[in-house]
């Protein structure tokens, strides 16, 4: 009779809340789907499909990176003048030595305009994180944020009395390549066309066309070029296409076109001005004469890699219809699939 009462008076537990989810046919994945089965007959029309495709589509790479004609012609260590071997970086800090040094060059097939000149630097690691980081972008295409330099450092002031902003500030645009190249052929000037090498949208919103160059290069450390400070930033493609930092230590970068054909066998002189300090950190320099295709320039890597997947998917179709032929095995009912004896799972 207590134990009633007990019962009667004991207060009640609340309810657990459920963590179950709410019953939908999506949340339980019963919705209708297409389930195949991957019979012999379907494995090997999908890999000979996937061969079909890849292979003539990596020989079409292939044949269009074979067209396209390349010179190139490192020459760091050739334009080094002997007395300057132990201490190349003395060559390259002293304005009084002679850094002209006269290449030259053979065309090996003939070299249909436009052919572009790129200045290519291995072991330069434009990616470093604060490198990439030395600039100011709003600075760039804004004439009003000139003291926007807070990222720029070292390179964000000229000291004195004064104290003025670098423009355009930082280690990125500090460094610009200063290497020049005069070509002729037969004694006769070859014109390079440095208009439109830089992309459209770096010239038109993040390089303004009122902004112009202010203290730079007139610290106590001298870095790579110059720029010329009657011309807005937005035309001085030079500046532009180096300011698109690399993503690996090994790149190219257009420095011009030259638009008129090279002939096969005609020799090209090339007068460099050797002034970009790459002794420093065990880089080197390259000058690229090249041509361009559908595909680009000079790259057989997706030729290669279209041939090795159309390759693969090949050899696996072949052994599976060996395997389907001289040993085959039975396939199973279908009709005992779970989707088949239960309809509703559909």
């Amino acid at each position: 009779m207590n134990i009633t009462k007990m019962d009667e008076h004991e207060p009640t537990r609340p309810k657990a809340i459920s963590k179950k989810p709410r019953y939908s046919r999506f949340t339980q994945q019963e919705l209708p789907a297409w389930k195949p089965i991957l019979t012999p007959g379907w494995v090997i029309a999908s890999f000979v499909t996937v061969a079909i495709m890849f292979i003539p589509t990596g020989l079409l790479c292939l044949s269009a990176s074979e067209r396209v004609v390349e010179i190139v012609d490192r020459y760091d260590d050739d334009c080094l003048p002997d007395s300057f071997r132990t201490n190349p970086d003395s060559f390259i800090q002293n304005n009084k030595s002679n850094k002209t040094c006269i290449r030259t060059l053979k065309v090996p097939r003939k070299m249909t305009a436009p052919i572009f000149i790129y200045y290519e630097l291995d072991n330069f690691y434009q990616n470093h994180r604060r490198y990439v980081k030395s600039r100011s972008d709003k600075q760039l295409r804004d004439p009003g944020a000139a003291e926007e330099t807070k990222d720029c450092m070292p390179e964000d002031i000229v000291g004195g009395d004064n104290d003025a902003p670098i423009v355009p500030c930082g280690l990125v645009a500090w460094s610009l390549f200063n290497d020049t190249y005069t070509f002729s052929k037969a004694n006769k000037v070859v014109d390079i066309d440095k208009k439109d090498i830089a992309w459209k949208s770096d010239t038109r919103v993040k390089f303004g066309s009122n902004v112009y160059p202010k203290n730079f290069q007139k610290g106590e450390l001298i870095g790579g070029g110059v720029l010329d400070e009657s011309k807005p930033l937005s035309e001085q493609e030079d500046l532009i296409v180096w300011m698109r930092t690399a993503a690996l230590p090994n790149f190219r970068k257009l420095y011009g076109k030259i638009n008129m054909d090279l002939e096969a066998n005609e020799t090209i002189t090339v007068v460099i001005q050797n002034n970009y300090n790459t002794y420093d950190f065990g880089g080197e320099k390259k000058l690229i004469l090249s041509t361009a295709s559908w595909i680009g320039g000079k790259n057989d890597f997706f030729g290669i890699a279209f041939l090795t997947i159309g390759g693969i998917c090949l050899f696996m179709a072949i052994n599976f219809i060996f395997l389907y032929v001289f040993k085959p095995r039975p396939l199973g009912d279908p009709t005992y699939l779970s989707w088949n004896r239960n309809p509703n799972a559909q």
